[in-house]
């Protein structure tokens, strides 16, 4: 069985990204920080079965935008 992402850990996981967005590498570690370790492992798998890690999501957020 996989295991699940709490609410709260959705959560943090969004404000990471949108803390990564910005640039703000202090808030992005601590709503990092701030996942249990059980949503810790559904996050990365279910990034695993997308392709990707969330080190490499967050590097794409933060490349700059081309037109």
């Amino acid at each position: 069985m996989t295991p699940s992402i709490t609410l709260m850990a959705a959560g943090e996981v969004r404000a990471a990204l949108e803390a990564a967005t910005r640039g703000d590498a202090p808030a992005t570690v601590h709503a990092l920080l701030s996942i249990d370790p059980a949503s810790w492992q559904a996050i990365e798998h279910r990034l695993t079965v997308l392709g990707t890690t969330l080190p490499d999501l967050i590097a794409t957020l933060r490349e700059p935008e081309t037109t």
